[in-house]
């Protein structure tokens, strides 16, 4: 499945480049990044390149300065890659908390270290709810969780119990409770070493002395998480349809078709880069637009096209803001993100139709009309011809219902009354309301009678 794309490169392309590392060239420089709130998608391209600076730049090490109640395991999982391929030693500082997703990036890093009154463990995946996850979910963390343990020589017992309630441990943990470790418990079990903070950290890392600097997000990681913020995001599908709609019914590709694609790539660039989409759902969405187009410029009507089409740009979307791993709460999301765009491109439309008719500008151009032309205000489509009710004719063409017929040199646009009229048949002028004159065949052709007549 064609997936993941590094969040480097991509940052790069999008920031064009990105601030040159001011962390110096010494060995005398700790990173300090700060991992704080819920553990999600967008905290791993900020991670990943404060590691690679930190290794450009000879950094001593890396410290996560760490204080979550977890978050999306998927995010936790990417992070954790990253920090084991780092060269540059990364150390955890548990600084209150290191529950669920926060657990799995701290056994990632080389040691754990926490203060007094700290607690680490709580990893199972829940839902929303709290609700356990699926299986398939959980054993992923729990595997997960016992490989970073066996790679750092620590029990791998005690990190699956930190998932899985159902294991016991003597003198640990019993059956049916979730292990979560305090300080003292950690360090008991090699676990974790006590620190009182970031400079015991330092002493005890034999790194003493070393120029503490605090790693920050750049412009292109936080315009990135803005744009993939489940709040912005509807604004800019909507923006996106809307635009790409106006295109449709415009001569040319102009400015609505050029704001409309631009919301469409800032929507689908940023999930892409926080890894909440793939390539595979980019594929779909697009195969979704090309469907519809298919059905709007080639095929008349609304049909199979036009179905698949809409089922492939829904798809599309839906499959963007789920990521790796998804909880409940994460179809839940993208749910209400799809829902909340369709509402606002109902709302958005209404008030276009609603105000650009009364747009002054746009009545002197000529585009829109101010004044209505109703039958009441003297205003007709057509000359009412009450003068040709009763007259007899020939039709000159088969009435399938509309069709032509003669009435002496005058060639009339009439409509049948009821049954289709053959070539040739003669026809009587039955009503004339404006531009529409009804007929109603004679029995016989005019050519049998051998002259027109009219009716007194």
């Amino acid at each position: 499945m064609i997936r993941r794309i590094p969040s480097i490169a991509l940052l790069a392309a999008f920031s064009c480049v990105l601030p040159a590392p001011v962390f110096g060239q010494l060995d005398d420089v700790v990173i300090r990044v700060p991992v704080t709130g819920v553990v999600e998608l967008g905290l791993a391209p900020f991670i990943e390149r404060s590691l690679e600076e930190a290794a450009e730049s000879g950094a001593a090490a890396v410290v996560l300065d760490m204080d979550t109640p977890g978050g999306r395991v998927d995010a936790a999982e990417r992070i954790a890659d990253a920090l084991s391929d780092s060269p540059v030693p990364v150390y955890t500082l548990v600084n209150r908390r290191a529950y669920s997703a926060g657990a799995l990036i701290a056994l990632a890093t080389d040691r754990i270290y926490m203060r007094p009154g700290s607690v680490i463990g709580a990893a199972t995946p829940v839902d929303g709810s709290g609700t356990k996850a699926p299986e398939k979910i959980v054993s992923a963390m729990r595997s997960q969780m016992r490989a970073l343990a066996e790679e750092a020589n620590l029990d791998p017992e005690v990190a699956a119990a930190m998932v899985d309630e159902d294991i016991e441990i003597e003198g640990v943990t019993e059956a049916g409770k979730l292990l979560t470790l305090t300080t003292e418990e950690a360090s008991d079990l090699d676990y974790a070493v006590e620190v009182d903070n970031l400079s015991a950290l330092l002493d005890d890392a034999e790194i003493e002395g070393a120029t503490v600097t605090t790693a920050e997000a750049n412009w292109a990681e936080r315009v990135v998480r803005f744009f993939s913020n489940p709040v912005v995001a509807p604004f800019l599908l909507s923006l996106g349809f809307l635009g790409l709609i106006t295109e449709i019914k415009s001569p040319s590709f102009g400015l609505a078709g050029g704001a409309g694609l631009l919301a469409l790539s800032l929507f689908f660039g940023s999930h892409l880069i926080i890894g909440l989409a793939g390539l595979e759902d980019i594929l779909v969405f697009a195969l979704g637009l090309a469907l519809i187009g298919v059905e709007v410029f080639l095929i008349p009507g609304f049909g199979l096209f036009g179905l698949l089409g809409g089922i492939g740009v829904l798809a599309g979307l839906y499959m963007s803001m789920l990521g790796g791993l998804p909880t409940s709460p994460d179809f839940t999301r993208a749910g209400m993100v799809l829902s909340t765009t369709v509402v606002l491109i109902v709302v958005m439309a209404w008030v276009v139709i609603k105000t650009l008719p009364g747009t002054s500008r746009l009545a002197r151009s000529g585009i829109l009309l101010m004044d209505s032309t109703d039958r009441e205000t003297g205003y007709e489509s057509a000359e009412s011809r009450v003068d040709l009710i009763g007259m007899m004719g020939e039709a000159i063409t088969d009435l399938r219902p509309a069709g032509t017929a003669q009435f002496g040199d005058e060639r009339i646009d009439v409509v049948s009354e009821s049954e289709w009229i053959t070539e040739g048949s003669a026809v009587k002028v039955v009503s004339a309301e404006g531009y529409r004159h009804v007929v109603r065949v004679m029995g016989q052709s005019k050519s049998e009678e051998g002259s027109s007549t009219q009716e007194s």
